[in-house]
């Protein structure tokens, strides 16, 4: 598989696997809210951690998308679970988490577009998150990419797992459809995403550009935030 070497002429940029692990607040869109690419490519970029993961849901996302889970057994960090009803309540854990040095990264799960979520309330979460040195992850199901200050973001579609080494009848590596629209920190595109497991490293190769899975945002199916 084709790997991306570099994406610009200026040393400043990072890679999209560097943006993946980034410092700051990031936030990926779902291309159906069923689809739970988004929560899995987020995982696996934080596998190498060793520290806990905190993970906030509002309760719409635990409703419709259902709760994370992750054995540690297949490697990466344990993940601490948090349920909240409100959206302003998951952003409020959030930046709580992120004042905690025992974490390794914040992730929150929100429902659409509250209004709690404001250009504001992810300023916060940005300036908190790069104070503390940690990845910060928002993660939209049922969103529009309305306005924010996240540093990078991201639009996931699951894709068809590649072939298995040893039984062409069995799933192989997982695979994502990643497509960084908009960023601070790297220069935006599209790209498949597969999961080395024998590294335990994702590689990035450039998406054909044939559509047959292209990024979304959920809006099809999008319900109401309340």
């Amino acid at each position: 598989m084709a790997k991306i070497l570099a994406l610009s002429s200026n040393p400043d940029r990072q890679t999209p696997r560097q943006a993946l692990r980034a410092r700051t607040l990031s936030e990926a869109f779902p291309a159906t809210f069923a689809d739970a690419a988004a929560p899995g490519l987020v995982l696996r970029a934080l596998t190498r951690e060793s520290r806990p993961v905190l993970w906030v849901q509002d309760r719409l996302s635990a409703r419709e998308t259902g709760a994370p889970y992750m054995l540690r057994a297949q490697g990466g960090p344990e993940v601490l679970r948090v349920a909240l009803s409100r959206p302003a309540d998951v952003l409020q854990a959030m930046e709580d988490g992120l004042a905690c040095t025992a974490l390794s990264a914040v992730i929150g799960e929100i429902w659409g577009n509250p209004p709690a979520l404001s250009f504001t309330a992810s300023k916060r979460l940005v300036l908190r998150a790069e104070r503390s040195a940690l990845p910060c992850w928002l993660i939209r199901p049922g969103a529009e990419a309305d306005l924010s200050a996240a540093r990078n973001r991201w639009r996931v579609a699951s894709l068809p797992s590649s072939p298995h080494p040893d039984d062409r009848q069995a799933p192989g590596a997982p695979r994502w459809r990643a497509e960084l629209f908009r960023s601070r920190l790297a220069r935006p595109g599209t790209w498949v995403v597969a999961h080395d497991g024998a590294a335990d490293r994702l590689d990035f190769s450039p998406a054909s550009g044939d559509g047959a899975l292209g990024a979304g945002d959920g809006t099809d199916r999008r319900r109401a935030a309340r």
